[in-house]
C-alpha cells in the first residue's frame, strides 16, 4: 500500500475535530455485552484506541477505566505485572454497575513500545527496577499521553468520571486536559512472587496508591 493510499484509508471514516470514529459493533464478552467503538486520534493517526461501553454513559459520574495495552500480560499471560488482572477487574466492575466505559489505549509499555519494554524486562532480570531500566535505555519513566481520552469522553457525552486507577499521575493528567474526575477508585490486585517487586516500585517510585 502506498503512503497516499494509507493516508486516505486513515481518514476514510467520520472525522470530528481531532477524533476519527472508525467502527462500532456490539461485542459479547465473558464479562458481559459491550458496545465496542474504535477511534483514532490526531496525536497518532496510526493507533487504534477502543472504547468498551456498557449502558447509557452520557452525563455525570460515569465509571471509567483508562487502560494501556499490555501484550505480554493480556495475551501471553506474563506474571511480571498485574495488567491483565486489572483489565478483567475493570470490565467486571463496569458490568456489575451496569454503566461505565473502559478506554483501551494502544500505549504498550507505558508508551515506549514492545521492543523497548522487552529490553527493559531484560535489564530487570539483571536487578534493575522498572524505573531504572527505562532510564538506562534513555527512555522516560512514563511516556503516556491522554489527549485521546479527553476527546473520546467528549464524543461519548461524558461530563464527569469516577476513575478506576491506582496512579495519581493519571488523575492529574486527565484533570489537566479538562476532564472532571470526581474520585479515584482503587484497582488493587494481590501481588504474587513475579510481580511483587514491580508493584513495590510503582508504589515507592511512581506514587501509585498500593498496599
Amino acid at each position: 500500500m502506498t503512503a497516499t493510499a494509507r493516508s486516505e484509508l486513515l481518514f476514510s471514516k467520520a472525522v470530528q475535530g481531532d477524533l476519527s470514529i472508525e467502527a462500532e459493533t456490539t461485542l459479547p464478552t465473558r464479562h458481559g455485552q459491550f458496545r465496542c467503538i474504535v477511534f483514532r486520534h490526531a496525536e497518532d493517526w496510526t493507533k487504534e484506541h477502543v472504547a468498551m461501553v456498557r449502558g447509557d454513559v452520557a452525563g455525570d459520574d460515569t465509571l471509567l477505566r483508562v487502560h494501556s495495552e499490555c501484550l505480554t500480560s493480556e495475551v501471553f499471560g506474563s506474571l511480571k505485572c498485574d495488567c491483565a488482572d486489572q483489565l478483567d477487574l475493570a470490565l467486571e466492575s463496569i458490568t456489575a454497575q451496569g454503566r461505565g466505559v473502559l478506554l483501551y489505549l494502544r500505549q504498550e509499555g507505558r508508551s515506549i513500545g514492545l521492543a523497548n519494554k522487552i529490553r527493559a524486562y531484560a535489564l530487570q532480570d539483571k536487578g534493575a527496577d522498572t524505573v531504572d531500566a527505562n532510564r538506562a535505555l534513555n527512555l522516560p519513566d512514563d511516556a503516556r499521553r491522554y489527549d485521546a481520552v479527553a476527546a473520546m469522553l467528549v464524543w461519548l457525552g461524558i461530563h464527569s468520571v469516577h476513575l478506576m486507577t491506582n496512579n495519581p499521575a493519571k488523575v492529574e493528567g486527565l484533570r489537566a486536559l479538562g476532564v472532571t474526575v470526581r474520585e479515584r477508585v482503587p484497582v488493587v490486585i494481590e501481588a504474587q512472587p513475579f510481580s511483587s517487586a514491580y508493584l513495590a516500585t510503582k508504589r515507592s517510585r511512581m506514587r501509585h496508591a498500593l498496599p
